[in-house]
């Protein structure tokens, strides 16, 4: 990289302090990529726009889900402090994060949310955030493995498959990559979309994604954007688990006919229609079997199978067990 990429400074400098929780097991790259992203600002605008804080809930180290540790600046408790009050705290998360919602970590966030300190997470960190009550009414994302559990336990949530969420005062990505756009979005409404560009540039981002964009397009990276109806076909097929279509509705509402959609499937697919339905809805199921404690009856019937023995049978053909034992394994 060239040092040659400051831009004029304007005055007055406000300094933005963002606070990052880490929760264990969080995600490291989405925390660094966020950090990053900061860090990249200050240097392109050779001024410190923004610092930020690292905190844990007790101020104990914690070690990332790829059993990497950084350093702390002390307990979340501190990010209080009337001398260094963070003015947004956003939670990172990663693996096994309900676990780790323990009651003392959601009253301490309401505690944030009561100073009016805007509140963010990054990956599973939703879930904190979610479990405290400080979503309600807001749109938010969480990662696409976690949407099906979250959708479950938060029926009111209003949340997306997004790659992030800003609304008002509250700011959610999806993981992996997701914070570099989420916080880039954040920059530009603070400090314009040319800083914005020029930070991107340096991450060799060839576009500022927004949060028109979908986190998790398999099929468009597939199949490229040549076979809009093959997208549509199965996007359609995911908005409709819990009561399945027939080929025949899928084929019409996309407005080809079955024979073709069947053609579609096989060329670019490599499997039958019905197979991909099936199966993206046991899919769907596992995740159900493995996030929550919800019956398996209960999870047969959201993922459209009528009946325990049929879902059991389907199941078992695909993952190899029934899914008794892959929730008595979890245990």
């Amino acid at each position: 990289m060239s040092d040659d990429i400051s831009v004029d400074p304007v005055e007055p400098v406000v300094t933005l302090h963002i606070g990052f929780l880490l929760m264990p097991e969080y995600t490291l790259s989405t925390f660094s990529n966020a950090v990053g992203i900061l860090r990249m600002a200050n240097r392109i605008s050779g001024r410190e726009l923004y610092r930020w804080s690292v905190y844990s809930s007790t101020g104990e180290p914690v070690t990332s889900s790829s059993g990497l540790e950084v350093q702390l600046d002390g307990a979340l408790d501190s990010a209080l402090d009337s001398a260094t009050e963070v003015k947004i705290l956003l939670v990172c998360g990663g693996y096994n994060i309900k676990q780790y919602c323990t009651k003392l970590l959601t009253d301490r966030l309401r505690v944030f949310a009561k100073r009016k300190i805007p509140l963010g997470a990054l990956c599973t960190g939703t879930y904190a955030l979610a479990k405290a009550g400080l979503l309600d009414g807001y749109r938010c994302t969480i990662h696409w493995e976690n949407l099906a559990s979250m959708r479950e336990e938060f029926p009111k949530l209003h949340l997306s498959s997004n790659l992030f969420a800003i609304d008002r005062d509250r700011y959610t990505c999806s993981g992996g990559i997701s914070s570099i756009d989420l916080m880039l979005n954040l920059i530009a409404s603070i400090h314009g979309h040319q800083l914005v560009q020029q930070i991107s540039e340096q991450f060799t981002c060839d576009r500022v994604r927004t949060e028109k964009d979908a986190q998790r397009a398999p099929l468009q990276y597939l199949i490229g954007a040549s076979q809009p109806r093959l997208v549509d076909a199965v996007t359609l097929m995911e908005s409709n688990i819990e009561e399945p279509l027939t080929l025949d509705e899928v084929a019409n509402y996309v407005g080809i006919s079955r024979r073709q959609l069947e053609r579609l499937f096989n060329r670019y697919l490599h499997c039958a229609p019905s197979r991909y339905y099936l199966e993206l809805r046991l899919s769907r199921a596992r995740l159900l079997l493995l996030q929550t404690s919800i019956p398996v009856i209960d999870v047969a019937i959201s993922c459209g199978f009528s009946t325990a023995p049929h879902f059991s049978r389907c199941y078992s053909e695909l993952y190899g067990k029934p899914p008794s034992n892959e929730r008595r394994a979890l245990g």
